[in-house]
């Protein structure tokens, strides 16, 4: 159990007019002990009132705020606030103003020992030559380390500091951080923190939770702070993930200030050409093979079918793709395949939400990359990896994916079991967004990969991995991202799903004539898509494709593949392939009832419309039996008989699935 726990918290303030504001709506954030977390976001968004709830100024009206196993319903000295504005008593010394609550909270304690107390934290803050000074007599930032001292007098088992920095200069504001750091770590306070400063939150946090726009804020992204204590700035600003992470704080802050001016620019949906809504919020991830996307906005495809407001969302991690899509902020996305399949079947401890997919946007484009220091080692094979897994038991090796539903975790783990590799007993897998993958492998978090590209060509072109397989090695051909819609918005939009198929369809045919490449690398690589370098983000995709620094690379020509070979039909006996996967490692059930569930999940009905009206093939390619690198043959007729084969793999269940009856709109 979690030692602060924000249980599912909603606060509403009711108006004068007698209408409400919604401010916080569902955040739940689990803290453990020791652990210190910032709280960032634009003014508005709830941070004050989050930390007021923990504190016990102010309750929530759904949801609860649980210390230890017991509910915070008020203020109490097992949690202590630091305010921005200092808030000392005048007409105190220091020492009175420390000792203040001392004497108040621990009158059961004998006063010599109040008065060690009180000493030891003027000591603590560094104010022993100011100790018998009045607030009058102080600077801002000794005026703050009262505040401090105060509060870390009273031994709260919760620091909760407001922007405590906010109103210093640098100077004082860097000392103080770092006394602060100091202090909580020798102490093992745990701290929840405001800040609207990025690179304190990076300084200072474990974790830090973004919080969305209010009305209605909740927890945006939560991202990771990988970086070893005890830390020291320069260190921090030098470590190989603190740009990589800032830029993920800065984006999503950037996001939230776009998302606040569409929504007072634009109606909720706008009707136009035929079509239920041309105004779209359409999700990316920062990839190569998000090109499709970036090619229907900048060539017109999007607006020659009628949808003249698409806004392309870079999203920072499929968790946020997923969600955007759960609570219906994104119309639709660009997903990892087994996204929309899982998603409908509930994965792991999801509630399901029903998904269609009516095209692929891409095939191919991903691969295997393990730390230089294992080519070194003399790693070239599978079985090479294996043997250093087998001699180093104890030391454990995480690889890299970039979600539990994608084709990167379930070919990974495929890849590592023909070599009798377990993913769940063997190695440790770690879910990492792709942007944020070189980084770990330069900091030694992690010691490989499995992700897509310029994410691996890059740690091939400076020299810090190695490509041990591509998707072409384990399954060529395969789906690797699709076009993902709630199936109730499918429903609701008809028309207009054909027009957003259309626009994909002709963007990937534009994206598989190799004459267009350099083009589309100048548009990938532009900061609000990929923003990546294009010495690296061309190979594979243009030029040939590196898998060991300096040695030849091989020309790959299917290796981003988007149109080519019928490429875009939304083929159900892959997705059921797939779904015996899901399976396998125990993300999902496998459903008794798959032909139901792939019908429903699989529109292939929009995707035939879409293609007739441009006069593109319709054909359903062949439904056969086919193989991965293994030669183990996959009979769609049979996929419980084949997923009962493998000998490694989690407790299966075999369950039917029912989904909430939805009308289906004929198109």
């Amino acid at each position: 159990m979690a030692f602060l726990e924000v249980d599912h918290v909603d606060r509403i303030f009711d108006l004068p007019n007698g209408a409400q504001y919604i401010a916080l709506t569902n955040v739940e954030l689990n803290v453990q002990q020791g652990e210190f977390i910032s709280l960032i976001g634009h003014s508005g968004c709830g941070k004050s009132t989050l930390l007021n709830m923990i504190a016990g100024l102010d309750r929530p009206t759904a949801g609860g705020v649980i210390l230890e196993g017991r509910q915070v319903t008020k203020p109490g000295p097992d949690r202590m606030v630091v305010f921005q504005n200092y808030s000392l008593l005048p007409w105190l010394t220091v020492r009175q103003n420390v000792a203040l609550g001392v004497d108040k909270v621990m009158k059961h304690l004998p006063k010599g020992e109040r008065r060690g107390i009180v000493e030891h934290n003027i000591d603590m803050v560094g104010l022993r030559h100011a100790a018998d000074k009045k607030p009058a007599e102080l600077s801002g930032g000794m005026k703050q380390r009262v505040a401090i001292a105060r509060a870390l007098a009273l031994r709260p088992k919760v620091l909760l500091l407001d922007e405590p920095f906010g109103a210093l200069d640098a100077l004082t504001r860097g000392n103080l951080q770092e006394q602060l750091m100091q202090i909580c770590q020798e102490a093992q306070i745990t701290c929840v923190m405001v800040t609207h400063d990025v690179d304190e939150a990076l300084l200072l946090s474990d974790r830090v939770i973004m919080l969305t726009n209010g009305p209605e804020a909740h927890i945006g992204q939560i991202l990771e702070v990988p970086i070893p204590r005890p830390r020291h700035r320069m260190e921090v600003v030098n470590h190989p993930s603190y740009y990589a992470l800032r830029s993920e704080i800065v984006y999503f802050l950037n996001q939230q200030k776009r998302d606040k001016k569409r929504k007072k620019a634009q109606p909720v949906a706008i009707s136009r050409h035929g079509l239920e809504k041309v105004n779209l919020e359409i999700g990316f991830v920062p990839l190569t093979d998000c090109a499709p996307l970036i090619v229907a906005k900048e060539k017109g495809f999007f607006a020659k079918h009628g949808l003249e407001e698409v806004n392309l969302s870079r999203e920072p991690s499929w968790k946020t793709i997923l969600e955007g899509v759960e609570n219906k902020r994104l119309d639709a996305a660009q997903m990892v395949a087994g996204m929309p399949l899982a998603m409908t079947l509930g994965f792991k401890e999801n509630v399901p939400v029903p998904m269609t997919s009516a095209m692929v946007m891409s095939r191919n484009g991903n691969a295997i990359t393990l730390d230089e220091r294992l080519y070194r080692e003399g790693v070239r094979t599978l079985d090479d990896f294996k043997a250093v897994l087998s001699k180093t038991p104890d030391n454990v090796h995480t690889l890299g994916i970039v979600h539990t539903t994608s084709m990167h975790n379930l070919m990974l783990r495929y890849w590592l079991a023909t070599s009798s590799i377990d993913p769940d007993e063997d190695v440790s897998l770690a879910v990492i967004p792709p942007a944020q993958m070189v980084a770990n492998l330069m900091s030694d978090n992690i010691d490989g990969y499995c992700t897509g590209e310029p994410w691996n060509a890059r740690a091939v072109y400076e020299n810090q991995g190695f490509v041990m397989a591509t998707d072409l090695d384990i399954w060529p051909g395969h789906p690797e991202k699709v076009l993902g819609v709630r199936e109730d918005w499918a429903h609701q939009y008809p028309q207009t799903h054909i027009a957003l198929v259309k626009a994909l369809l002709e963007a990937c045919e534009y994206c598989d004539d190799r004459r267009n490449r350099e083009e589309i690398l100048a548009l990938i690589c532009q900061p609000q898509y990929v923003g990546s370098a294009p010495e690296y983000t061309r190979l594979g995709f243009i030029d040939p494709y590196p898998y060991v620094h300096g040695e030849e690379p091989k020309t790959l020509l299917r290796f981003n593949q988007f149109y080519v070979d019928q490429g875009n039909y939304p083929r159900e006996t892959e997705s059921l392939w797939i779904m015996t996967q899901l399976a396998r490692w125990g993300i999902t059930p496998f459903p008794r009832n798959w032909v139901e569930i792939l019908q429903r999940t699989h529109r292939v009905d929009v995707f035939r419309e879409a293609a007739r009206q441009l006069g593109f093939p319709m054909t359903e390619p062949n439904r056969s039996p086919f193989h991965l690198f293994d030669g183990k043959v996959f009979n769609p007729d049979d996929p419980i008989g084949y997923l009962n084969s493998f000998e490694i793999h989690r407790p299966i269940r075999i369950e039917e699935v029912i989904l909430d009856a939805v009308e289906k709109v004929n198109v």
